[in-house]
């Protein structure tokens, strides 16, 4: 079967969407299937198309359904599309959802948020991961990493500012409570030359802040496997492949209190703090670096969910949504 999916960031980019395009794109080929990756439907003879972004992917969407109307459409909604465009009313992402014979969410918070005549076809497929990395923290400092490209909707320094923020407070600590040499690692493309200029100001201005901008997976995942924290400030996210990378390592998290996080970790999980809320996060890291038992109660819960982000879930999960389409099974050739 001859599957496209499209994906509106384009070839060579290091954006969550492509990645993940790519990554479904192998998975589907080993479930059989010929896959083509591109940022726009232009007539291909696609028996199934999957459409990453329901506003930024609707004139695909659009273009695909006068083409074939018999043929199935998945869309799988972001956090831009769940968090935003979709409550805000966006004429565009509310006709790529309706065209769809099937979503596909990240998490599990995002179909409690589409309308409920589209949760029948809503499909939570966590994003997987194959590492053989586990968490190993630095002894000699306690290590926060940032991982994702410095944007807006990232929120990016709201780490840095918690350790500044309690480097100017340490004073105030009560007795017992020192903890190591605070670090802050954050890794990403600045993808603006503010967000450029003001990394390099932290860097220059802190010595206990590194700024390693772009750097390969294997380095990043290597950060995050050696860091005590990973901290995830996001104002939105649709379910950040970051969070499922330490879910599989076991690396701790803090996190803002987001949908896309608590559908990932849980409603409940400890380690959230309110979006944008310096002190509330400074309060979480140093708790983290003076209670070795709340760190560790983070860890376990964050292990205890490994299951979730292994490749055989996704796949499965993959084949089971393929089957419910009424497609080929696996291996038959199309016409």
């Amino acid at each position: 079967m001859r599957i496209g999916i499209v994906t509106p960031a384009p070839p060579g980019s290091r954006r969550g969407n492509r990645i993940t395009a790519l990554r479904w794109a192998r998975l589907l080929r080993r479930l059989g299937h010929r896959v083509e990756v591109a940022q726009q439907y232009q007539q291909q003879r696609w028996h199934l198309m999957v459409a990453l972004h329901a506003r930024k992917s609707h004139g695909a969407v659009k273009r695909f359904r006068r083409r074939w109307p018999e043929r199935p459409i998945v869309v799988a909604l972001t956090g831009t599309d769940v968090y935003g465009d979709l409550p805000q009313g966006n004429a565009q992402a509310a006709e790529s959802v309706e065209l769809a014979d099937a979503l596909v969410v990240l998490q599990a918070d995002a179909p409690s948020q589409l309308p409920p005549r589209h949760r029948d076809k809503t499909h939570v497929i966590y994003q997987s991961v194959r590492t053989g990395l586990s968490w190993q923290p630095l002894r000699r400092k306690f290590r926060l990493c940032v991982l994702g490209h410095l944007r807006r909707v990232k929120d990016p320094f709201r780490a840095a500012e918690a350790v500044a923020y309690l480097h100017r407070h340490a004073a105030g600590l009560s007795p017992g409570q020192a903890f190591r040499p605070l670090e802050v690692c954050q890794a990403g493309e600045a993808l603006s030359p503010s967000f450029a200029r003001r990394a390099e100001r932290w860097q220059a201005q802190h010595p206990w802040y590194r700024y390693l901008g772009e750097v390969p997976h294997h380095r990043a995942m290597r950060l995050l496997s050696r860091s005590s924290l990973l901290v995830l400030s996001s104002l939105m996210e649709g379910g950040a492949n970051v969070v499922c990378e330490a879910i599989a390592v076991g690396t701790p998290v803090l996190s803002s209190d987001i949908g896309g996080t608590r559908g990932l970790l849980g409603a409940d999980y400890p380690g959230l703090f309110p979006v944008g809320d310096t002190r509330a996060l400074a309060q979480l890291i140093h708790r983290c670096a003076t209670e070795q038992r709340f760190l560790l109660r983070l860890h376990r819960w964050c292990a205890a969910r490994r299951h979730l982000v292994a490749p055989e879930r996704e796949q499965a999960a993959w084949r089971k949504l393929l089957a419910r389409l009424s497609l080929p099974p696996e291996g038959t050739r199309a016409e």
